[in-house]
């Protein structure tokens, strides 16, 4: 998975990036600090796995994980080609989603882009550079599938709906918060709309903000306010604090978030955010060898799993041998569930669920 941290130059993503990836990206006062993107991976935290790992002492242990890409701030006019717009529009095509930055505290120190701290201004600037780069490309498809009517009756339901959503853009309104039936959603999958991409804002506050009340800060309601029109999540956030997490042991940490009355970094709550957001879950496969979760799409069914760990085994599945986590703690060893019944044997149309442990049968 890929996630493509944007915003306006100045509101924190650099900040965030280097907080949750640790990879050193360059972060700085001014506009266009980030002009090639930064990539950096980071683990998907998952307790499962821990437990996992106490019950088999494996020689290796393998979270999930998930990639975040720091794409360069982006102005007005980006979709014009102004300041690093194509640049920037190219980056996010290749995100499976958008993890939007805003900012929501004051700092005359660091100096905002547009002069002043406005989250529903900084929204609408970003959507709509989206925006007007989605319209070029509905305009060249409608052209496109008007054509083909000619010929071919079938295409007249595109041009109508290509139509339709373009209205809906004229009117400065993401293609995200439109609604599709099944059909629609099968032409919409072939366009690369930058404003369908599921999104997630990060409403970045100061630390007072966090420590004291953070529904009560006027620029996060803003943001919660916009989101809500839009289906969209919204995962209030410290850059500064999660900076100073990161350099932390994993004790600390939770000491750390205890005293600030939270059960999990911001970072945590990014991932498990977008984790729901794409209708991703873990399976688990759990041996002395290695402990390691492997991130499916929700409706996997188990040969298409298993495919995630080679394809000889979704060639060759034979079936899957599948316990859940709860069971087997529960029991203590898969021998136990075993001796049970527990461990049940599934065929071709078994979907995976999060948190099945286990072993695919295969033979190529």
């Amino acid at each position: 998975m890929k996630l493509g941290i944007v915003g306006l130059p100045n509101v924190g993503k650099s900040t965030l990036f280097n907080a949750i990836t640790n990879a050193g990206a360059q972060s700085a006062n001014y506009p266009f600090c980030t002009i090639e993107p930064n990539i950096g991976t980071v683990a998907v935290p998952d307790k499962r796995l821990d437990v996992l790992a106490e019950m088999y002492q494996p020689d290796k242990l393998t979270p999930a994980v998930i990639e975040f890409v720091d794409i360069a701030g982006l102005v007005k006019g980006a979709s014009k080609g102004e300041g690093l717009g194509n640049k920037f529009l190219s980056n996010i095509r290749e995100v499976d989603a958008i993890v939007h930055v805003v900012r929501c505290f004051e700092n005359n120190e660091i100096i905002h882009v547009d002069g002043s701290i406005g989250p529903a201004r900084d929204i609408e600037t970003i959507n709509l550079e989206l925006i007007f780069s989605d319209i070029d490309i509905l305009d060249r498809r409608i052209d496109r599938a008007t054509k083909a009517a000619k010929g071919d009756k079938k295409y007249l339901a595109e041009v109508a709906l290509l139509n339709r959503v373009k209205a809906h853009l004229e009117e400065g309104k993401s293609a995200r918060s439109m609604e599709f039936d099944e059909e629609e959603q099968e032409i919409m999958s072939d366009i690369p709309l930058l404003s369908n991409k599921p999104i997630i804002y990060v409403a970045n506050m100061s630390e007072d903000d966090f420590h004291n009340n953070i529904d009560g800060n006027p620029f996060y309601k803003q943001v919660l306010d916009i989101a809500a029109e839009e289906h969209s999540e919204v995962v209030p956030i410290c850059a500064r604090l999660e900076e100073e997490l990161a350099d932390m042991s994993k004790e600390d940490k939770l000491m750390f978030l205890s005293d600030l009355g939270l059960e999990q970094s911001g970072l945590d709550r990014l991932i498990k955010a977008s984790y729901s957001l794409l209708g991703l879950i873990s399976y688990l496969t759990a041996g002395k060898p290695e402990v390691r979760a492997w991130t499916i799409t929700k409706g996997t069914k188990a040969p298409q799993a298993a495919g995630k760990i080679h394809s000889d085994f979704e060639r060759g599945f034979i079936r899957a041998e599948v316990v859940s986590f709860d069971e087997l703690v529960a029991n203590g060893s898969m021998a136990a569930c075993k001796e049970k019944g527990l461990v049940r044997s599934e065929g071709k149309d078994y979907v995976m669920k999060d948190g099945d442990i286990v072993l695919f049968r295969f033979n190529v």
